[in-house]
């Protein structure tokens, strides 16, 4: 890892992409709402299907990685309207990321699982 963290001005707090980045995508449903958009499924109810999330934090979330601009609303239906969400460049930058957190949780998080 890199030596180019840099100290805060008064607090000695330093100030760090990687907890910029989790400020954006660094919790649980947020992950798992990347996964099923990198995986293709980018309408709302596929979404809640797979991750499991109550409708309403499903909601906030969605709205954050979209004001973040990780990913982006797009109409696919105008009668009814019906949006799904596609991946932005930002948010297809994240894919080796995940590979690398997938892998790194089946090799040293999910084996423990059975204890």
């Amino acid at each position: 890892m890199s030596s180019e963290v840099e100290l805060g001005p008064v607090d000695g707090v330093r100030e760090c992409s990687i907890a910029d980045a989790l400020e954006v995508i660094g919790d649980r449903y947020t992950m798992l709402i990347l996964r099923e958009i990198g995986l293709g499924f980018g309408r709302f109810s596929d979404i809640r299907r797979h991750v499991g999330a109550p409708r309403e934090t499903l909601t906030v979330r969605l709205r954050k990685l979209e004001d973040a601009g990780v990913i982006e609303r797009r109409r696919y239906s105008e009668h009814p309207p019906r949006d799904e969400y596609v991946m932005t460049e930002a948010g297809r930058a994240l894919g080796p990321v995940l590979k690398q957190l997938r892998a790194w949780g089946e090799q040293y998080v999910t084996p423990n699982r059975a204890g």
